[in-house]
């Protein structure tokens, strides 16, 4: 199974945001773990880069950056996503078109995001880090303990 995880649930881990932590690090450990492949879009890397710049420097944000790349695979943003999401008129966030984009192209079974209702014109479906946790437990990808 592939997923694409969207710039908000990775924000979550890596600034350690409560209440939504532990829902989005279990994101991080079953790609670790390699129970699901998943992925992030290239320009969530820009976006974790300006969000958090206050937060933390840029030494430590270039550390945590390289290492989402032991996590997860990076999506490029080429012209072709650009020039797509631009186009669809069915999402009015562009960001989270590009996203999609990028899951498409990634061929993600799902987007795992905590804005669900940003996705509803998405081809992929999203999910939230809970929800992707129950269908993993529900087609038994999970190991049993």
């Amino acid at each position: 199974m592939k997923i694409l995880v969207d710039t908000n649930v990775l924000i979550d881990v890596i600034a350690g945001r409560e209440p939504f932590f532990d829902d989005s690090l279990k994101i991080f450990e079953f790609c670790r773990r390699e129970i699901v492949e998943g992925a992030i879009a290239a320009n969530s890397v820009v976006n974790i880069t300006y969000i958090l710049r206050k937060q933390f420097t840029l030494d430590e944000l270039r550390k945590v950056l390289l290492n989402l790349r032991k996590i997860f695979k990076i999506e490029s943003v080429d012209d072709e996503k650009l020039v797509a999401a631009l186009n669809d008129k069915n999402f009015s966030d562009f960001e989270d078109c590009l996203q999609t984009r990028c899951a498409i192209n990634f061929h993600a079974d799902y987007i795992v995001t905590r804005n669900v209702k940003d996705f509803v014109a998405s081809e992929i479906p999203a999910v939230t880090p809970a929800e992707f946790r129950e269908i993993l437990e529900e087609e038994k990808f999970l190991p049993t303990d």
